[in-house]
């Protein structure tokens, strides 16, 4: 049984290419004030469709077919909109640069950006949350700690859930033997069709062989890992439900990968940095007006398998404390006004590129950090040291999801919910994946969301 069904991203793409089309029929209409002859339709509909091509990628590229968790619906409006302008000016552009279609669609264009903006919000929010169908899916979670109230919590909340939980059982706070008596109350509940348990409690341990003699015995049962459900509600790990042997057994990857994307690492490497020497002059001559400082700051990290790395940066900062932060944990030094800039469009890391090429990076991976920092962090934080088995990168899962991450300081909660993130992309990297955050990346940067 699968909770979080997969199919709804294959419906939200379908559904996305029928409201692309729709509402080119409606902007005809409305352009002349008549439903479009079918010459005219076809007429249109032709250079559109190597545009919805297009508008799809960009739509993936927003996150538009990502989990319709209750965060994303309350920026979906937004998201609709800048992307949708996005569309129009990459449809405009295609038009000027292809005439041979034999359309000028000025005012069409107009006309099909409130269009299409007014139906993909109607479809997404109105009719898409109805496609599910049926009732939800009764079940019990069974579990203890942070990670499974926080669970708990986010579906008894979001009412468009596919599932919902009857009840809770923390077992921490029930003895083992109540454990068991509520567990035989469950699978005597036909109306219950699943059960979330964490495998690694002793109490749900003592109460499996009566929910697995359930699992045979009911017409419709699943036994769902509470870890993996976690990972698909939140895109992360849940810290206090996995333990060093799960750390151990999903961080491993094939030697093939690891080839692969050195290759990609190096020709991206070799691209970008390249390209990127043209704009040097100017970020130099910037730097130098402000405040006459260095151009560059190297800063001392912690690479793959803890061994200390040096990375180049442009300085964006009024000087380079190399990552000391000394008994505060906070830098004294502030960014500049250039140095601002520099990091909302995260031009202050284009050197790195270099540290990619030389190996000591990757294109993605998890953020390098100070070795004071790392340090304290390996210290208190479970697990955190599992982040230097493969190379920090210059983007990364964490750095995509994670919008409270901290900067130039120890921040002991905010990296735990960072590691969370790490840890997730080290159980599930691939090239598919890393590919998706490198397209992702792209995405922050055209829209000046700061790292």
């Amino acid at each position: 049984m699968n909770l979080v069904p997969k199919r709804e991203y294959a419906i939200l793409l379908l559904g996305d290419i029928v409201i692309f089309a729709a509402s080119l029929w409606l902007t005809l209409a409305l352009r002349y004030m008549e439903p479009p002859s079918g010459r005219l339709f076809m007429l249109h509909l032709a250079p559109f469709s190597l545009l919805f091509i297009a508008w799809v990628v960009v739509f993936f590229l927003a996150g538009l077919y990502a989990r319709h968790s209750r965060l994303f619906r309350s920026k979906l409006l937004p998201t609709i909109l800048y992307t949708q302008v996005i569309n129009m000016l990459i449809a405009a552009l295609f038009f000027f640069f292809v005439p041979e279609f034999g359309i000028a669609p000025k005012t069409t264009l107009l006309l099909y950006l409130a269009v299409s903006a007014v139906l993909i919000f109607f479809w997404r929010v109105a009719l898409f949350p109805r496609m599910r169908g049926g009732r939800r899916l009764r079940g019990v979670l069974m579990a203890s700690g942070p990670d499974a109230k926080l669970m708990a919590d986010e579906i008894a909340n979001d009412s468009r859930a596919p599932f919902m939980f009857d009840q809770v059982i923390d077992t921490k706070e029930s003895p083992a033997h109540e454990v068991i008596q509520r567990a035989c109350r469950i699978v005597e509940d036909d109306a219950i069709t699943f059960l979330v348990v964490d495998f690694s409690d002793k109490a749900v341990a003592s109460a499996l062989p009566i929910i697995y003699d359930a699992a045979f015995r009911k017409p419709r049962f699943a036994l769902v890992d509470a870890v993996e459900l976690y990972q698909e509600i939140f895109e992360r790990e849940p810290l206090s439900l996995i333990d060093y042997r799960w750390v151990l057994e999903n961080t491993t990857t094939s030697r093939l990968y690891d080839i692969l994307k050195r290759a990609i690492d190096i020709a991206a490497a070799l691209l970008i940095g390249t390209v990127s020497l043209v704009v040097y002059p100017f970020i130099i001559a910037a730097i130098k007006i402000e405040d006459g400082g260095p151009i560059f700051v190297k800063l001392p990290r912690i690479g793959k398998n803890q061994r200390e790395i040096s990375i180049i940066k442009f300085r964006s900062m009024t000087g380079n404390d190399a990552g000391d932060y000394g008994p505060g944990g906070k830098s004294k030094l502030s960014v500049t006004k250039v140095g601002r800039w520099l990091r909302i469009f995260r031009i202050d890391e284009l050197p790195q590129v270099w540290n990619v090429l030389r190996g000591d990076l990757s294109l993605v991976g998890p953020r390098p950090e100070a070795p004071a920092l790392a340090g304290s962090y390996n210290a208190r934080i479970p697990y955190y040291s599992s982040r230097h088995l493969i190379k920090p990168g210059l983007t990364g899962w964490a750095q995509l999801r994670h919008d409270r991450h901290p900067h130039h300081g120890l921040a002991i909660v905010e990296t735990k919910e960072k590691l969370s993130y790490d840890l997730y992309y080290l159980q599930r990297r691939s090239l598919f994946l890393d590919i998706f955050i490198m397209l992702q990346t792209v995405r922050i940067v055209l829209t000046a969301r700061g790292s």
